[in-house]
């Protein structure tokens, strides 16, 4: 087990994080699809039929996997999308003007919103909402990872450089604190998919501050934006050395807003799928 984490966080450290792991994305579409209405899970399935995974989870990636895939092969629908996993705030006070921040829809607010329609735009071809709705699995994820609704001065915390001393990595070695974030905390704690579905189901859902909200999207990544202050996600200064004791410190609100984001998911598919009148 702990020779596999250390490949898998060793690889989050090859370049610029994005976004929750693998495993953070896959619990919140396992979580999300447990939740659908009959009538929202029989059209997922319709539009995913084809897929190499054909559930929530099985696509909760494609979006990182498009975006890798634009500086290797040139996919210009990942490079376009570039910009949707995240918005940058400016400072702790998490005050989000949209022209300034989110230029043209390009952040994971307008992203979530724009694609959000789409799914539930039937005039659309299943192309179309399909890759919408695999936009949208991944990132509402990504708007309840707080480094993805950061600081622009440091990228989110990509330019926060930390130290890591523990069991997941060799002693010493280097990485950013989005990364931190990203891979560590969730994969640290030794669980496979399945158990860990099962002990976040044991949690409450906790209350969501954005129902009725005219852009639940925005008051997500607000959430995220002031947990970083009032959770102190921060070491004192860069090239702090990190031991296990941040990551089980900060578990519970990664988990909190993994169970989250499977819950607020749903919610966002069943209203965009619900019957036509």
């Amino acid at each position: 087990m702990k020779k596999t984490l250390s490949a898998l966080l060793l690889l989050a450290l090859s370049g610029q994080a994005l976004a929750w792991s693998k495993q953070g994305h896959q619990l919140v579409g396992e979580l999300a699809e447990r939740e659908l209405d009959p009538v929202a899970l029989a059209e997922v399935r319709r539009l995913l039929d084809g897929e190499p995974i054909a559930t929530l989870a099985g696509v909760s990636v494609w979006a990182d996997e498009i975006r890798a895939e634009s500086r290797t092969t040139g996919n210009k629908l990942g490079e376009l999308s570039s910009r949707w996993h995240y918005v940058n705030f400016p400072g702790e006070g998490c005050d989000y003007q949209a022209a300034r921040d989110c230029p043209d829809g390009n952040c994971v607010i307008g992203a979530i919103n724009a694609q959000a329609a789409i799914l539930a735009d039937r005039s659309r071809s299943d192309e179309d909402r399909r890759n919408a709705l695999k936009f949208v699995v991944h990132f509402v994820g990504d708007a309840h990872q707080p480094m993805h609704a950061g600081f622009a001065h440091d990228r989110g915390g990509n330019s926060f450089q930390v130290r890591y001393r523990g069991k997941a990595l060799p002693e010493g070695q280097g990485t950013n604190l989005h990364g931190v974030w990203d891979y560590w905390i969730l994969q640290s704690a030794g669980l496979d998919n399945p158990k860990y579905v099962e002990k976040l189901l044991q949690s409450p859902v906790p209350a969501d501050p954005a129902l009725g909200s005219l852009n639940p999207a925005l008051a997500w990544t607000l959430e995220s934006c002031r947990l970083i202050a009032s959770e102190k996600a921060y070491p004192r200064k860069p090239g702090t050395t990190l031991t296990d004791a941040y990551l089980d410190q900060h578990r519970p609100t990664a988990e909190r807003r993994i169970r989250q984001a499977g819950d607020r998911l749903a919610k966002l598919i069943n209203d965009a799928l619900a019957p036509q009148p």
